[in-house]
């Protein structure tokens, strides 16, 4: 019945019958044997010996030194005990300390939103705890969402988007080669390829990018007031690349990629045609999430005054983009730094 009363294991009540039985205590320290206590005593002293030996180079320092080296070694040993080692005041560790702990504060929350400031306002916690491991910090996430609260930092991923839906469909025959086989091991041996919408002035004009699956890389893209086949052939005329090397184009059904200029392009220069199947966007999965960040990063709440600076504000976005924008599914790495770090190995 205790047992059940106080949801203990037998084995639990037969240690505390025992122990009751022996010394009158249910404690354990009363229960230790002399050789149990001798060797918690051993283990005590080896750890006060090892953080001795640790901080012992300091105890000649000066008084700076002697705070910095409690700071970095508090997570390891007791502060007390450190400072009984250097002989220095707890009281004047924790005076000096809290001023390094606010002066590091001030200096990781403009850091932190530097970081994000630079980034185009999109940059959540995990990137941002990345960035700041480059420079040398090691901070955790909650530490960072603290900040950017107290900050007022919202990234523009916090906002929910629109997505309108097609209504036009290219019924061609040409199948899913690609297959969802998104994880490419070969540079610009699958390119894909997708459109969105953009506000200039008083009226709607598109975006069409062409994105390599090897490291996510926009190759490709244009912008203008139509959403047709010319727009995706304006994207190709970007291509700094020797397109006799690609060999798949994949898209979704969209009309505007139904064109007799755009097939004869594509077999001119050996490049294979795959369609996703009707009415299934997770075949295009990784063009829609570009697309994704284009709408959330590039596009939201913006309306352009022009076509000119649309232009040049996204010529601009896609330089950020693949040199300096990093991506969780690249090991955060942007995508120029991904392809160099696979050419180096």
């Amino acid at each position: 019945e205790i047992i059940k009363e106080y949801e203990l294991t037998p084995s639990a009540f037969d240690t505390w019958v025992r122990r009751h039985k022996s010394t009158g205590s249910f404690e354990e320290k009363d229960n230790r044997t002399p050789e149990q206590d001798e060797l918690i005593n051993l283990r005590k002293e080896n750890q006060r010996l090892t953080m001795e030996n640790d901080i012992f180079k300091a105890s000649r320092a000066d008084h700076g030194t002697k705070v910095d080296v409690i700071r970095n070694n508090r997570h390891k040993y007791s502060v007390s005990a450190m400072c009984d080692v250097l002989q220095f005041p707890r009281s004047t560790y924790y005076y000096e300390a809290k001023i390094r702990d606010d002066q590091e504060e001030e200096e990781l929350t403009e850091l932190i939103i530097d970081i994000f400031k630079k980034n185009r306002s999109v940059y959540g916690q995990r990137k941002i705890k990345r960035e700041l491991y480059k420079v040398g910090w090691q901070v955790s996430r909650r530490r960072i969402g603290r900040i950017m609260k107290e900050q007022g930092l919202v990234s523009k991923y916090t906002i929910a988007q629109f997505k309108p839906k097609k209504t036009t469909v290219n019924e061609s025959e040409i199948g899913n080669t690609l297959n969802r086989e998104f994880n490419q091991d070969e540079e610009l041996k699958v390119i894909v390829s997708d459109l969105t919408y953009v506000r200039v002035q008083q009226k709607w004009h598109y975006i069409c990018v062409l994105v390599d699956l090897y490291n996510r890389e926009i190759i490709g893209h244009s912008a203008g007031p139509h959403k047709d086949a010319v727009l995706v052939q304006r994207s190709f005329a970007t291509v700094k690349y020797n397109l006799n090397h690609l060999q798949l184009f994949h898209t979704d059904r969209g009309s505007e990629f139904k064109n007799k200029l755009i097939d004869e392009a594509l077999e001119t220069f050996g490049i294979e045609r795959s369609l996703s199947e009707k009415g299934t966007p997770y075949d295009n999965a990784v063009a829609e999430a570009t697309f994704k960040m284009i709408k959330t990063e590039f596009v939201s709440g913006r309306v352009f005054s022009s076509q000119q600076e649309l232009d040049l504000e996204l010529f601009d976005y896609v330089n950020w983009f693949n040199n300096i924008r990093i991506h969780g599914s690249l090991d955060y790495l942007s995508p120029n730094e991904y392809k160099r770090k696979r050419q180096a190995e």
